[in-house]
């Protein structure tokens, strides 16, 4: 790597990482300032993992999560005692439960959804069409890497 390219890798790397923890601190920070501040972070992933109107079983969830079978168990448990979720039975096949958002989880689903909307909106607004395409095709590019690496853990 040439001074030059080295300049440029240290910026990105320094960049990517200072947005994902400030990104996953102000997340924190804006549920513990919410009406929502009893539920985690970890909590809330799993909460957009089941979706809006999505009848998702357990297992579904805690691979999108990376959670065990046992640790997503008591997480769901835990989110239904807070009134985020409910377990439904199937009705195609009554051993098979789902996980539906409650009215108080498809509010906090929304509005996690409208803050990542929000941050999307900002940074494409402020691009050229062009410099948008360059941003969309590095962060799919990204993407596809991180989605590599998690296969490759499994």
């Amino acid at each position: 790597m040439v001074d030059g390219e080295r300049i440029a890798f240290e910026s990105v790397n320094d960049a990517l990482r200072d947005v994902f923890n400030n990104v996953s601190w102000i997340e924190e920070a804006s549920l513990h300032g919410s009406d929502f501040k009893d539920i985690s972070l970890k909590e809330m992933h799993i909460i957009a993992a089941i979706s809006m109107y999505e009848k998702a079983r357990a297992s579904e969830v805690a691979r999108t999560v990376h959670l065990t079978p046992s640790a997503m168990s008591s997480a769901i448990d835990k989110l239904v005692q807070k009134g985020y979720v409910q377990r439904r039975r199937s009705e195609a096949d009554r051993r098979v439960v789902k996980l539906a958002l409650t009215h108080r989880g498809r509010v906090v689903y929304r509005a996690h959804a409208a803050f990542h909307r929000n941050m999307t909106h900002w940074l494409i607004d402020s691009l050229s069409d062009h410099d948008a395409q360059v941003v969309e095709a590095a962060i799919m590019h990204l993407q596809d890497y991180v989605q590599n690496l998690n296969q490759s853990i499994k």
